[in-house]
């Protein structure tokens, strides 16, 4: 068995890994590639193989640094099934949607200036018919329900506890006349989730790929960090300002409003307004309630015997853009949750233009940034920063808190590895930046001696 690493080697996005075993060709994940523009472009447009020639695709879960190219993929030839959890489905029927849009947008905004120049535009990505097209391609199967993908590979479902739906991918592979257990641990939660149950431990595994986004780090304790919300937000409203937080529309967004409703419910937030401005985020949200089966114990308890998690008085979900643009004349103090959370596209740029340059504000950051994305800037202290083309001066308070991550940081990390059962001959470190990736390794070197353990570089193959 051979895995070409496509992307997410040394870098967090556009995780793709094409797997051939028995004369078949697996793709996992198709994530679209963020970053400097025209890298790109060029990553995400052209394919490093044909994908006519590939015969199935598993997803482990939703966010478009996985699963954003899947239109461009079936647009470009592939029409084979799409393997994901149910969550995972109901979540790209709008997330791929979305990512239609904005790749429209983007081509519209980039052909406009091609004009100027008396240049040909620029085709998008793909368009909303292409993503709505490849939604009738994805077979939904539940955690813990074994099922054949290729000849002698079967796939297993397992939470991971990252996002709704979110899965490990289970490989039990028969080859040659040998059979070995291939885990791949998409991206892997922290535990102690407000929303999600934990990660489940994987028995028996030969080979081991695995996520390491925050593998040389530690996050703060989660406790701390909602007492820190509590008192940053409650300082900034007290001050007479707004307090915005880019939050990824899936998972960070319901997290945090739970977080202050909780906060809320507890008295240590007045009941100032609190404006959800995404109309993902909103289609998020209302698909969070549609499966209970990925909520944990205390939350299950909460919904049924209190309230909606995600809603309280004082919260307003705004879909139209007429109500977003009113949130631009309010005068009193306020929350706005809006996404994208590394602030490259979607309505978050519109207030961090609004709102950056008042020192009264607090832009609040609770979720990664990728490297080269505004979001990073942000966080880097970078002033002026450009947004829309145009420099911003940045005088509103910026806090970064990778507390309410999805990923597990180097101790977490660590425990999810001894979990792990199984004689494990091979590692294969991806989806962090190089510094992260190389840590982990060192880390993983000596918890498994006796395991060949690779950061693989883009377009590397690995061996089985």
């Amino acid at each position: 068995m051979q895995i070409h690493c496509f992307g997410a080697t040394r870098t967090t996005t556009g995780s793709m890994y094409l797997f051939e075993v028995n004369g078949k060709r697996l793709l996992l994940e198709c994530g679209l590639f963020q970053g400097r523009r025209e890298e790109s472009i060029q990553r995400n447009c052209c394919f490093p193989f044909d994908p006519q020639q590939v015969d199935a695709v598993v997803l482990s879960h939703a966010h478009i640094d996985h699963a954003g190219n899947l239109p461009n993929l079936c647009k470009q030839g592939y029409t084979g099934n799409i393997h994901c959890t149910f969550a995972t489905r109901d979540l790209c029927s709008i997330m791929l949607v979305d990512s239609a849009h904005i790749q429209m947008d983007d081509a519209a905004f980039v052909s406009k200036k091609r004009a100027k120049q008396k240049l040909p535009p620029v085709e998008p990505l793909y368009t909303i018919a292409d993503a709505e097209k490849t939604l009738h391609q994805f077979v939904a199967v539940g955690y813990e329900r074994p099922f054949l993908v290729v000849d002698g590979v079967t796939v297993t479902f397992r939470d991971a506890g990252h996002i709704l739906g979110a899965a490990q991918v289970i490989l039990d592979v028969r080859e040659g006349g040998r059979k070995f257990r291939y885990l791949f641990s998409g991206d892997v939660g922290r535990g102690n989730d407000e929303i999600l149950r934990d990660p489940q431990p994987t028995e028996n595994v030969d080979y081991l790929q695995i996520e390491s986004t925050y593998a040389g780090r530690e996050h703060a304790v989660r406790i701390d960090a909602d007492q820190t919300v509590g008192r940053l937000v409650l300082e900034t409203l007290n001050q007479k300002g707004k307090v915005i937080i880019p939050a990824f529309s899936v998972g960070r967004t319901q997290q945090i409003v739970y977080v202050l409703n909780q906060l809320t419910l507890a008295g240590k937030l007045p009941r100032a307004p609190i404006f959800v401005d995404s109309p993902l985020s909103v289609n998020a949200t209302e698909i969070y309630r549609l499966h209970p089966e990925c909520f944990n114990d205390s939350i299950n308890q909460f919904l049924h015997e209190k309230a909606n998690p995600f809603g309280m008085e004082n919260l307003t979900y705004i879909r139209e853009v007429a109500h977003s643009m009113k949130l631009n004349d309010l005068k009193e103090p306020a929350v706005i949750i809006s996404a994208s959370g590394m602030c490259e596209a979607g309505r978050i740029r519109h207030h961090l233009k609004n709102h950056i340059g008042d020192p009264k504000n607090l832009i609040l950051f609770i979720g990664f940034c990728a490297e080269n994305t505004l979001g990073a800037q942000i966080v880097a202290g970078k002033s002026p920063v450009n947004i829309f083309g145009e420099p911003q001066l940045v005088r509103a308070k910026i806090v970064s808190l990778d507390t309410y991550s999805g990923h597990a940081d180097k101790n977490e990390l660590r425990r999810y590895v001894e979990k792990i059962s199984g004689d494990i001959k091979k590692i294969v470190c991806i989806h962090g930046e190089e510094s992260q990736c190389l840590a982990h390794a060192e880390t993983l070197r000596a918890m498994k001696p006796k395991a060949e353990v690779i950061v693989p570089e883009y377009k590397q193959v690995v061996e089985i």
